[in-house]
Formats: structure tokens, C-alpha cells, sequence
């Protein structure tokens, strides 16, 4: 009878230590399934993101580039002020992979690009930064899904403050040949907890003939407000462009633009066709 007590206060001390374990063991913390693996140190490793990748990434997720990426294609008006002056009214239409372009002014003037060339349509309106306006504005409007493309180039920066908040930044710069413009540089600003795209800093080096020191010295910077869903995927309706410098970030307002009745579309049609009555714009 004693070897039996003794045998069952050996089997309730064990007991009690394995749930006092039970007790002291750390919850299980199960990783969300939305979440996007990260790799440190450049993302050397188990094939894990990059934190540069993962920037990117979160920002295309945010703004649900898999689902823009489906549509066809997308129209918006955009009313533009720069300056005090207003520097563009008119219909903006583009395939989502920006492929083709088209503008419909609000002087009946047109700008189509085809994949190939930018036409003016008639020939005899005013061509001054008629490509300029081509590929600028809807750079802006596409950013958020041309963060990846060939020839980007990418470097992880210091946070960097918006609206009282810090905020992650990286700069984008491209390869040589790619695009209209491959001396631009953006410094992308991302929500820290919406990821989304808010802001960018930015140099215009269009027409500059590979002298770019007047655009190093004058950055610029869009900063995007008031965001509204289609078809479940946010794009800002306020742009407003701000003087910028690395160590200030946004100074003097020097404009904005507002952005309205953005609709996608499934067939292009004749849309970017080559009109009649028009030139080629170099």
C-alpha cells in the first residue's frame, strides 16, 4: 500500500510540472497569411523578398495591381493647374500596361500614341509639350503599377516625414534606353501602414539633351490625396505638386490637379488608330 502512494504522488508531482510548462509556454503565433516574407541583408537567402522588393510588392498589393492589370484599359478626365495657369482639360485614356495613350483636350485637339509614335491631331495645333503631356500624366496615374518594370532600378532610402508622419522611401532610377526619359529619378514615399503609394519626388529631365543639372536643381514632387475605389482598386482623385529637396522634402505649392470619372474599358477599339489630319511629334 505505501509502494502505491508513493507511485501516485510520483505520477501527480509529474503532472503538475508538465502544466505548469503548459502554462509558461509562449502562444504559437501564426503568420498572417497576407503577409509577404522578407529576407534580411539585401534578401540573400531561402528565396525570401528583398527589403526593396518588399517595398515594391507592398505598394502593388495596396493598390491592387493584379486586378488594374486585368482591365483593358482606363479613362479619367483630369483638370491640371500649374503655376496658376491651367496647363491641361481633357479626356485621358490608356491600356493599363501603358502601352498606348490617348488625350482628348478640351479644344478638340488630340494626342494619340500607337505604341510607336505620338500624333497631333489636327496637324496644326499647338504641339508645345505635346510629349511632354503624353507620357507625364499618365506616369503619374500608372505609378503605382510601374514600379516594376524593365530598366527600373531601385535603392532603399531613410524614412523620410509627410504630414507629421515618417514614412518609407526608396529611390527609383532607371537604365539606360529605357523610355522617353531614362535620367529621371522618382523618391517614392509609402503609407507606413497602408503601404500605399502617397507621394513622390521627382526630376523632369525631358528635352534636356543629357544636361541634367537644371532639373537636379529644381525637384519636384506629386503628393496624392483623396482616394476613392473602382471596382474595388483606390486611385487618388487630388494630385497636388510641391517643390521638394532631400533635406525639407515638400516646399512651395506650385500646383494640382484633379481627377474625375475614372472608368476602366474592356475593348480599345479604334481608340489609339492613327488619326487623319495629323503629325508625327518627335
Amino acid at each position: 500500500m505505501k509502494r502505491f502512494f508513493i507511485v501516485l504522488l510520483s505520477i501527480t508531482v509529474l503532472s503538475c510540472n508538465q502544466n505548469k510548462k503548459e502554462e509558461n509556454k509562449e502562444p504559437e503565433v501564426k503568420e498572417n497569411e497576407d503577409a509577404i516574407a522578407v529576407e534580411p541583408d539585401g534578401g540573400i537567402g531561402n528565396g525570401a523578398l528583398s527589403i526593396t522588393d518588399h517595398f515594391i510588392k507592398s505598394i502593388e498589393k495596396a493598390h491592387k495591381k493584379d486586378k488594374f492589370s486585368q482591365h483593358k484599359a482606363v479613362s479619367f478626365y483630369a483638370n491640371i493647374i500649374f503655376n496658376g495657369k491651367e496647363h491641361l482639360d481633357g479626356k485621358i485614356t490608356m491600356l493599363t500596361n501603358s502601352s498606348k495613350i490617348r488625350i482628348d483636350k478640351k479644344d478638340d485637339s488630340k494626342l494619340i500614341y500607337d505604341g510607336e509614335n505620338v500624333y497631333l491631331c489636327p496637324a496644326d495645333a499647338n504641339d508645345q509639350g505635346a510629349r511632354f503631356d503624353m507620357f507625364t500624366w499618365t506616369y503619374f496615374f500608372g505609378l503605382p503599377y510601374k514600379l516594376s518594370d524593365p530598366g527600373t532600378q531601385w535603392e532603399m532610402q531613410d524614412d523620410r516625414m509627410l504630414n507629421n508622419t515618417k514614412h518609407s522611401t526608396a529611390k527609383l532610377t532607371f537604365e539606360a534606353g529605357t523610355g522617353d526619359a531614362p535620367d529621371d529619378w522618382y523618391v517614392i514615399y509609402a503609407d507606413p501602414k497602408t503601404k500605399a503609394l502617397q507621394a513622390a519626388a521627382y526630376i523632369v529631365t525631358f528635352g534636356s539633351d543629357g544636361d541634367t543639372s537644371k532639373a537636379e536643381a529644381d525637384p519636384h514632387a506629386i503628393q496624392y490625396k483623396e482616394f476613392t475605389t473602382v471596382d474595388d482598386i483606390p486611385f487618388a482623385t487630388k494630385w497636388e505638386f510641391y517643390g521638394w529637396t532631400s533635406e525639407k522634402g515638400m516646399t512651395d505649392k506650385l500646383g494640382e490637379a484633379t481627377i474625375t470619372d475614372i472608368t476602366f474599358l474592356e475593348d480599345e477599339g479604334e481608340l489609339f488608330d492613327d488619326p487623319e489630319n495629323s503629325k508625327i511629334i518627335d
